[in-house]
């Protein structure tokens, strides 16, 4: 089967199930409604208030200090850097804690209008810690409004958008159990839990999941998609990200795998065609996530891009941009729709970015794709029990945007010394072209293959913009390798041969092992496929005490917790990030930079210092005639929404 599009007669019926023309009208200028600014996922705003020349003007304008800091201490569980992306609906700010509680804000003030608390601390400890709720989701039938989010505690909650109450038509008084409906209940469902915002797309409330993965048992649950009534609450459909019994894609679970993988879950942000009436689902590695010995076949729907009628869950097309996965390429951010022309054909797009580091562009309504993708031959496994796909697909544009696999040549080599460190350490390791496989430690005296990009490089969660005005997408990316090895588990009781030893940071004398950029930003035309600029993010070890004498230009950051950050915003002509102070100031700096590039070159033009560290999206809004940047920073008692904006 490959890599095969998948295209369901339901294709025909498609847009009778579009929903309200309410509910597909753009955002009122200068609003943000969704996580990615809109379902397309561009993460875009027009607003230009602010711009390359005035961009080291911004100052704060306000910060609001999450409410779940306030909780009791035998009630509240440890959280992780605080995430949420904020709302801006009809003038008033929604955003949530990390603890699931919801919030009404002064977008002007950072005031608080209402507090919503679920109270799913109260339902146990997450398995997941620390814990941290990344968004809500807004949703409109043009009369009735609403929020929406997930908890932690494996709730669906509706809430009215005007009260901060919850909707006693909806579940139980506003509540819907997301234990249920889940399919195979012989799985542990406690270590199923939410962390991403669901998707409202016409009538449907659609949840993905995110799963304990456990590196000794073979027990983690599926990931299958679920979608709700978004009036009732009442349950709508399942799709099985693992085919079951007779369904199609289950043949590509050798031995009736299918009946006791799990993950392939979508733990990430998902996006949505409103007019057409689909979601589009990025998914994850299935178990266990580098050796598939009790999983061999190719594994749909596993590491794939999901297109799905909306309202009934049917499959409309698929993708899958990994076979048979042993490398955590996880599919972990939302896809990006826009509108482009090819040829001086138009075209419906949806664009995927991944860790690998390609971009795969599809005709969003067929899944055809816009540019050839080909099946390549990849190495194989020597692994005992293992047996490696034999092909790969592989986009003949756009080229990709980060550096894929490893020879001697990519070895850092700023002076003989460091580059001789370089050499010792590779002799050890196994190089090779994007998807050489994991060895077991110590085979023919190696320790460990080179991913590169690594499980946490590439596009990770942050993913890609999207300027619809131009088709221009603009990635943040991360080589970031990784040396990974196969190893016997400890526990004799483990269900696996092997599991996964990971090295993260392999270099010589505190440096990175290979050559830079370590990160980066690709603008690329979907016009055309063609990179438009590409230029390193962040300073990286240019100070480093080795390198200092050299009076190097940016490197890109090397940042040790890059794949979980925030992304970029795209403006009318900046892009804008954040950038840890301990990489661009000193090591020793715990706070941010929040910097700002043009848009049309890549050139840095602005640098604002913070004390606080930065970690969630950013987004901007326009209130009373005033543009604000708002991006969430800190950790457990120190999270707080941050929103700056030029001094009156």
């Amino acid at each position: 089967m490959k890599s095969k599009i998948a295209i369901s007669l339901l294709a025909t019926v498609l847009f009778s199930c579009a929903p309200e023309p309410e509910q597909i009208n753009a955002p009122i200028i200068g609003e943000w409604h969704h996580a990615g600014g809109s379902h397309f996922s561009d993460k875009y705003s027009p607003l230009e208030q602010v711009n390359k020349y005035n961009f080291n003007e911004l100052e704060i304008a306000w910060r609001w200090q999450s409410i779940d800091v306030n909780l009791p201490r035998n009630l509240a569980y440890a959280t992780g850097h605080y995430r949420a992306v904020p709302l801006l609906v009809n003038g008033v700010m929604y955003t949530n804690t990390n603890h699931g509680q919801v919030v009404a804000l002064n977008p002007a003030t950072g005031a608080l209008i209402w507090s919503f608390d679920p109270e799913s601390y109260a339902l146990g400890r997450p398995v997941f810690s620390p814990a941290q709720t990344r968004g809500i989701e807004y949703w409109t039938d043009g009369n009735i409004e609403r929020i929406f989010i997930a908890t932690l505690g494996k709730q669906l909650v509706s809430i009215d958008i005007h009260t901060g109450q919850p909707d006693p038509n909806f579940g139980e008084d506003g509540f819907v159990d997301l234990r249920s409906n889940f399919g195979k209940l012989e799985f542990e469902i406690d270590n199923i839990t939410h962390g991403a915002p669901p998707i409202a797309v016409g009538s449907s409330v659609i949840i993905g999941s995110k799963i304990f993965d456990y590196t000794l048992f073979n027990r983690s649950p599926p990931g299958h998609v679920r979608a709700y009534d978004a009036y009732t609450g009442q349950f709508k459909w399942r799709f099985n990200t693992i085919p079951q019994d007779g369904e199609y894609g289950s043949e590509t679970w050798e031995n009736d795998s299918w009946r006791e993988a799990g993950n392939t879950n979508v733990w990430t942000f998902m996006s949505a065609d409103d007019e057409a009436g689909i979601v589009y689902l990025p998914t994850s590695t299935p178990t266990n996530d580098y050796w598939g010995g009790k999983r061999l076949g190719e594994n749909l729907f596993a590491e794939s891009i999901v297109a799905l009628d909306a309202d009934t869950g049917e499959r409309i097309w698929h993708f899958q941009t990994v076979h048979h996965g042993l490398w955590d390429y996880d599919v972990a951010s939302a896809p990006n729709l826009v509108d482009i022309v090819v040829d001086g054909e138009p075209i419906k797009a949806v664009a995927q970015v991944s860790k690998t580091g390609f971009t795969y562009v599809f005709d969003r309504i067929t899944g055809e794709p816009v540019w050839p993708i080909e099946e390549r031959p990849v190495p194989r496994s020597d692994v005992p029990g293992e047996r490696t796909h034999p092909t790969q697909p592989f986009p003949t544009k756009p080229a990709p945007f980060e550096k894929q696999g490893m020879t001697e040549e990519d070895l850092i080599d700023f002076t003989p010394e460091i580059h001789a460190a370089a050499q010792e350490i590779a002799s050890k390791l196994v190089l090779g072209p994007l998807f050489t496989p994991p060895i077991v430690a110590g085979t023919d005296g190696k320790d460990a293959t080179v991913f590169l990009p690594g499980a946490g490089g590439g596009a990770n969660f942050p993913g890609a913009n999207l300027d619809p005005e131009t088709g221009i997408l603009y990635v943040p990316s991360h080589t970031r390798p990784y040396a990974m090895s196969l190893v016997p588990p400890d526990d004799p009781d483990s269900d696996w041969p092997y599991i996964i030893n990971v090295q993260r940071n392999i270099g010589p004398m505190g440096l990175p092992l290979i050559k830079p950029p370590y990160r980066r930003i690709t603008a690329i035309d979907l016009n055309t496929g063609e990179h438009v600029w590409q230029v390193p993010f962040g300073k990286g070890p240019a100070n480093h005490p080795l390198l200092e004498h050299l009076d190097l230009p940016d490197l890109g950051s090397v940042f040790t917790d890059v794949s979980a950050e925030g992304g970029i915003l795209i403006t009318k002509g900046l892009v804008i990030s954040h950038l840890p102070q301990k990489d661009e100031v000193h090591e020793d700096a715990d706070g941010s930079v929040l910097v700002a590039y043009d848009k049309h070159t890549g050139e840095k033009v602005g640098e604002v210092m913070l004390d606080r560290r930065l970690h969630g999206p950013v987004m901007s809004y326009l209130h009373e005639g005033k543009q604000y940047i708002a991006v969430a920073g800190g950790r457990f008692d120190t999270a707080e929404m941050i929103t700056f904006a030029l001094p009156d």
